[in-house]
């Protein structure tokens, strides 16, 4: 964890420099910033070479809280349309590893015994696969739906025997991804925090806050792996990693990966006393409906449309998904879930294809895509988006200067404005699921299940 603050890198002082291959790496990751040579080989972009891709039978399959889960359903959409062997993509509440875990709950989040698969369950379903591809045995694999999801969502919000908040879900089959009964929806950020789908019409609306580097957005939960830090002997590992680890590979994360509140807490990088909610930051602007009246489904990416400005040639925007569950005894200030989030560096606002540098204090349209996840939010709940410029350390610091990246000099605050007028009418654009039968299949995929 003292590390991730150790920036910006410096060639041969990292804890690589012994490798000198795999720290060339890293330097390749943290200074190429553009689309160049580097990024559009195949072993970096896959996706660009999808045409050569073997028209096989594959089942892909990622988690909501997986950094793949995008990639995951993005490979099975063209893969399903350019191939025509049967492809299957199966999409769980699970982290990178939660799959094969034996937990029905991630971080802090319980989603009841259907999302708990382990290799109980793995392994049948990756025996069946090879059972009807390699060996040819009919088992009725490919008249099932192609597609699974895990709709979050539906649990009282109460806190389990284990100590974790009881959110539920359920799965469902689909017969496509994405789903073809998406409604688009556009929700307006308006200047008094509301989210909703009447756009603003006062004139000159907008909301400002300062973003510091030295003082971050802490991480709290997230699509993340890998963030791992070495822990002394005697200290306790997580129990989920400590059965994949070597017992001298002494690992934990920095970063809890799935969903928390997102309120700090001691012992998490970058959060600080009083350990406040992220809401009451003022570099964090919250958006929020009022509590629903009914459930409302979102299924897919959510697109979040910005037109920004700052005092900086070069900053960040970062955005974030929540369900903002209602008070109970078990919760008495409520629990603001984390779903999913992202960010856009501004240099890079038009194209990755190249760097381009802002002129300060004027107004650009800046857009965010939130990678895919299935959520309920049940009736009294609240659809939340928050908006900020930095989440440490899962993204790097933007030092605001407009340096080449990786090798700034020092760091400047950047005073960051969202517009939010009849001009410029910053919104997020949710995938809306109405409540419908689902799609083809959804009985056998019911029905296998609950086998």
């Amino acid at each position: 964890r003292e590390l991730v603050y150790a920036t910006p890198f410096k060639p041969g002082l990292t804890p690589l420099a012994g490798i000198p291959q795999l720290e060339q790496t890293l330097f390749d990751y943290y200074y190429r910033g553009a689309y160049d040579e580097f990024w559009s080989a195949e072993f970096n972009d896959f996706t660009r070479y999808f045409d050569r891709h073997a028209d096989i039978p594959a089942t892909l399959s990622s988690g909501w809280f997986d950094p793949f889960a995008g990639a995951a359903a993005h490979h099975y959409a063209v893969m399903s349309r350019q191939n025509k062997s049967p492809q299957r993509l199966i999409l769980g509440p699970w982290t990178h590893m939660g799959m094969r875990g034996e937990n029905s709950f991630m971080a802090d989040v319980d989603f009841g015994l259907d999302a708990l698969w382990g290799f109980a369950r793995y392994n049948p379903e990756r025996e069946r696969f090879f059972d009807r591809w390699l060996r040819g045995i009919e088992n009725g694999l490919e008249d099932e739906a192609p597609v699974r999801i895990f709709i979050m969502g539906g649990g009282d919000g109460r806190r389990t025997a284990g100590g974790k908040m009881n959110h539920g879900g359920t799965w469902r089959a689909e017969g496509e991804w994405p789903l073809a009964r998406t409604q688009h929806t556009n929700y307006y950020l308006h200047a008094d925090g509301l989210l909703a789908t009447d756009a603003p019409t006062s004139e000159g609306a907008k909301l400002q806050f300062t973003f510091d580097p030295a003082n971050p957005v802490p991480t709290l939960g997230g699509t993340v792996t890998g963030f791992f830090e070495e822990i002394k002997f005697g200290q306790a590992m997580d129990p989920f990693w400590e059965k994949y680890f070597p017992p001298w590979a002494r690992m934990r994360q920095i970063i809890v990966d799935g969903p928390m509140h997102q309120q700090e807490q001691p012992g998490i990088v970058g959060c600080k006393p009083p350990y406040l909610p992220l809401s009451m930051r003022p570099d964090v602007l919250v958006f929020q409906t009022p509590p629903l009246e009914s459930n409302v489904e979102l299924t897919g990416e959510t697109r979040v449309k910005l037109w920004i400005s700052s005092s900086a040639v070069d900053t960040d925007f970062t955005a974030k998904l929540l369900d903002v569950c209602p008070p109970n005894d078990d919760y008495p200030s409520g629990y603001h879930m984390f779903l999913c989030d992202s960010i856009i560096r501004c240099r890079y606002r038009n194209s990755f294809e190249r760097e381009e540098l802002m002129t300060p204090g004027q107004v650009y349209p800046v857009e965010i895509v939130l990678p895919p996840v299935s959520n309920l939010f049940q009736a009294g709940h609240r659809i939340r988006v928050d908006i900020s410029s930095s989440n440490f350390p899962r993204f790097d610091l933007n030092p605001n200067t407009g340096e080449p990246m990786g090798r700034h000099s020092g760091t400047a605050v950047a005073h960051n404005t969202v517009h939010l007028n009849g001009a410029h009418l910053s919104h997020v654009v949710l995938p809306i699921i109405p409540a419908s039968t689902p799609s083809t299949g959804a009985d056998a995929c019911v029905h296998l299940l609950a086998e």
